[in-house]
Formats: structure tokens, sequence, C-alpha cells
């Protein structure tokens, strides 16, 4: 194309009518701006101008439009062609037609960022979109959705219909469900029959339920592909942002953690992910992590109580408990950490810990000369006495301390967990009781006691609990229950030790009542394995207890 000094167009050839739509006579008297598309702003032309005049030349891309109207784009040069004064006369373009190129080169954008089956965003986009969608939030102070919607029996068609099929189902479904959604959310295809869509703009969290009953009918309603009516439904987990106060990522995988509860609730519904049991397994992931952590270092320890007769005045056994020396909190009880693995395989390492370690004591104050001939007992949790291998691991940790006779060690087995099982535990307890192990039956009223557990459980001890002995001074009725075990346990020839003894008058209320084993802190309190041997050579009984 040729124009004059005023760019008007004097002369163009055959391709430009062949790119253009427009002939030579049409163009010709005409200037450049019959080709304008709208597309380029007219800051745009005034800098290609700018440009012309002051170099002379100009180089670029430009979308046009054709005379029948369709925007092309041109790979363009223009030439200032000027006299022997230095003034133009002429400008000169040339200009190649891209659009092929630039559709192909829209197309490998495309690819990377969205599904090739139904034409959705994929995950790399929608989480683009989500972030973006995070911002305008803070700024605007409104919430979001992270809605996570798996189809429900999605499988089953694949498998009966054939892979083709099935796409042609989520092709229509993807069309429905997008079409549920309000103009400014995003829906994306994550892959399988997994979907994510973006709520957006939530003034209140309840302007989204709609949508997700919509997203919930547009999936449940019958499809008709191929002449097969196919009756699906979807579960959909919904996270709110900033309620959800995380990043991207997170957001979307507990979208996904929602969904599998709207899965496990019966499907074909939607289950809101909730921050607060979130937060609650985080928190025991993290105190897991800490109580593994404290157990491969070596944190853990062995204190010991002293269990006395308080009519002799002797001593007749300790306690092991255990503590964590924390290296920041100091020294832990274990309230504090053994519920957090109350039914975790880590309580089974830290009760063959625990034994192990009591043995090790013991042998210790016996090679010390110390007359320490009573029994150290240890508590068992309930997961770890119930292992089909445990009378052979127990077994194998008296092996591992040959000098210690097993009549030293007693196992402590709480009321409540041997009530799960009777004829189990009773098993595993006569086996144990085989090579030598003694049994108590630990905080014993505070589960269902009956006559018959205490018959068929075979502990030699029964303690009770100090829940009771506490307050025994004040409350009439734990009083009698503490009058009552002590009346059942001498009924089956069992021995009775109350815990929880705090005063010299609680020693004295047991003894009138017949029980003469106590502990507690009245007594003493739990000590490091170093202080046992002092302390029972110095311990003497209130002379009241004598008397």
């Amino acid at each position: 194309m040729i124009t004059d000094a005023k760019a008007s167009i004097i002369e163009v050839n055959d391709t430009f009518t062949s790119i253009t739509g427009y002939c030579r006579e049409e163009a010709i008297g005409q200037t450049p701006r019959i080709l304008q598309s709208g597309r380029q702003s007219p800051e745009f032309y005034a800098n290609m101008w700018q440009t012309l005049l002051t170099e002379g030349y100009w180089y670029g891309e430009v979308w046009n439009r054709r005379k029948n109207n369709e925007v092309y784009a041109v790979l363009q040069t223009i030439s200032a062609v000027r006299d022997v004064h230095g003034i133009t006369t002429h400008y000169v373009s040339l200009a190649t037609d891209i659009t092929p190129m630039k559709a192909h080169q829209d197309e490998l954008e495309h690819i990377p960022h969205y599904d090739v089956l139904t034409n959705l965003p994929n995950r790399v986009l929608l989480s683009d979109r989500l972030s973006q969608a995070m911002l305008q939030c803070r700024r605007h102070a409104q919430s979001l959705a992270v809605v996570f919607l798996d189809l429900d029996g999605f499988k089953t068609v694949n498998d009966t219909y054939g892979h083709d099929m099935g796409d042609e189902l989520l092709i229509a479904l993807s069309v429905r469900m997008k079409e549920a959604l309000r103009e400014s959310d995003s829906l994306g295809r994550i892959g399988g029959d997994e979907f994510v869509a973006v709520l957006a703009n939530l003034i209140k969290v309840e302007d989204c339920e709609p949508v997700l009953e919509r997203l919930l009918l547009a999936a449940s309603d019958p499809v008709t592909v191929g002449g097969v009516i196919f009756n699906i439904s979807a579960s959909i987990g919904v996270t709110l942002y900033p309620r959800d106060d995380v990043d991207a990522d997170l957001l979307m995988r507990h979208a996904d953690q929602a969904m599998y509860m709207a899965k496990e609730s019966g499907k074909n519904c939607y289950h809101l992910f909730d921050t607060a049991q979130d937060d609650a397994i985080k928190v025991q992931r993290e105190s897991l992590e800490a109580i593994r952590c404290a157990l491969d270092n070596h944190q853990f320890v062995l204190y010991y109580q002293p269990k006395v007769n308080m009519m002799r005045g002797t001593v007749v056994g300790v306690e092991a408990l255990i503590r964590w020396q924390h290296p920041e909190r100091g020294i832990l009880n274990p309230i504090e950490f053994l519920p957090v693995i109350e039914n975790h395989t880590m309580m089974i390492e830290i009760g063959e810990w625990v034994i192990d370690t009591a043995l090790t004591q013991i042998s210790q104050w016996q090679a010390m000369g110390v007359n320490l001939m009573v029994s150290t007992s240890v508590n068992i949790a309930a997961v770890h006495l119930q292992q089909p291998d445990f009378t052979q691991r127990l077994t194998t940790l008296l092996a591992a301390h040959p000098n210690v006779e097993p009549r030293y060690l007693e196992l402590e087995v709480l009321e409540t967990s041997a009530l799960e099982d009777v004829h189990h535990i009773s098993t595993i307890m006569n086996d144990c009781m085989n090579l030598g192990v003694n049994f108590a039956l630990d905080d014993f009223g505070t589960g269902y006691s009956s006559l018959t557990y205490l018959r068929r459980l075979p502990a030699s001890l029964i303690k009770i609990d100090q829940s009771f002995v506490r307050d025994m001074l004040s409350n009439a009725d734990d009083l009698a229950i503490v009058e009552g075990v002590i009346a059942l346990a001498k009924s089956f020839k069992r021995d009775v030790i109350a815990e929880g003894v705090e005063t010299i008058e609680h020693g004295t209320a047991l003894l009138q009542l017949g029980c003469e084993l106590a502990q507690g802190y009245g007594i003493a309190k739990p000590m490091p394995a170093s202080d046992i041997p002092a302390w029972i050579s110095d311990w003497k009984p209130d002379a009241s207890w004598l008397s």
C-alpha cells in the first residue's frame, strides 16, 4: 500500500485486495483508517505516527478489519519516502497476514491452562483465578467459597459404557454446572470426574447456598447421552475464605476433605469444611510428632511413688510413673501427653519402654545392695495389653533382665479397659501370671464394676480410685463407695490399696475401714529413682496409724 504525505491511498497491489477484501478502486482515495478494527487504542496510532514523523520508519503488529468485518492480524512495516530536501512525499506499507500464526499462538497458550475435553480452566488456571479472587476478597472485605465436586458413581459409567460415553457425559455435565454458576464464578476440571468452582464476591456466607443447590441439581438431573439416560449425582465439599484463612492450595485441599465427608454422609449433598475440627487434627498431628521426637531423643523418664502399709509401717512397693522432660516446658505429667496417643501404636512402644526401664531400674537398685525387695508396678494401656503378642513381648523383656525376678514386676490394668473383653484380658493376665508377674486392677470403681468382672479377672490387688478417696472425708457417697470396694476385695480375698491419700486423716479413716495399703501425696510424691533408696530408709508412718 502506497499513500501520499497526507496518508491518502494512491496505490495497492493484488495481495492487498486478497487480504483486505477491498479492490483497488475502493481503496484509492481512502486512508488506512478504513482497515482499523477498534482493537488498538487511539494512543497506539498516535505513537505509530509519532515514530514515523521522527524516525521515518515503524514496525509492529496491527489488528485490522477486512471489508467483510472479519478481524485479522498483520505484521506491518511503514516507511517514509523523502525527496532530496528531506521532505516526506509518500509512505510505503508492507503487510503480511499473520492471523493463522496468532491463532496457533493462542492455541498454544490455551492448552496449558484449559482442560482439553471440557474446555474448562484446568488446575493451573483455576489456582491463578482463585489467588486473584482471594486478593479481591481482602480488598473488599468479602468472602469466597472453594467448591470441590466429585461425581458419584462415574466409574460405573466408564466401566459399563466405555470412556467415550463417559467423556460425552462429562462434557454435558460441565455445560450444566457452568450454567448453574453466577457470572462472577469460575468452574474448572482438575482431572477425571473432579471439578472445582470458585464462588467469588460473597457478601455473606449464606450467598453460596443457592449456587450449591443448583450445582447438586445440575449433576443429579437425568442426562441423555447416545440414547442412554444417566442418573448420577455429585458429592460437594466447600470451604469458605477468609474464615478458612490459608493459601490457595490448602483451600482446595480442605474443600477436597469436606467432599469426602459429603461422600460418607450419603452422597448427593454438600459438606462445609470444619476449621475447628481441622485445627484439632493439626494440633493432634503436631502433638504426635512431638511425642515421637521425645521418644527418639530419650526425653522420657520414670518417677516412682512409694506404696506403704500404714499399719505395719513398711514400704510394699513403688509405682513407676512416666514424665516428659520437655526441653522448653520442663517436667510434664502424663495427663498432658498420654491422652494424645491413647489408641495410637506409639502407646505400645512407650508401654514397652516403661516396662524395660522399670526392669532396668529394679536391677540397678538390687546392684546397689539396697534392701528394695518390693514390687514395682507399671500402668498398661488397653491398646497395649490387648495386643496378640503381649505375653510374648513381655517374655522377651523379662529375659533381657535375667537378674530380676518377675514377681517384682506388677502390671496395673485400668478397670475400664479390662471390661472391653473380659475373656481376652483374663487369658492374657493368666498367661503373664504364669511368667511370675502380678496384676493390679487400677482405678477400681470408675467403670461398670460387677462381681462377675472381679471373679473373672485374676488381679491380686485392687486399687481404689483416688477420686473417691480424696473426697471420702466430706462426701458420704464417696465414703460408701470406698467402704464397699474394701468389703468387696476382702470377700474375694484380694488385697486392696487406696490411691489419693493426701492427709493423715485420710490414712486414719482408711485404717478404720480395714484398708492398710495406701499411696498418695500425704505419704510421698512421685520422685526420681535416685531418691527412692533414701526415702525408704528414712520413712516413718504417722504415730496415729500404728496405734
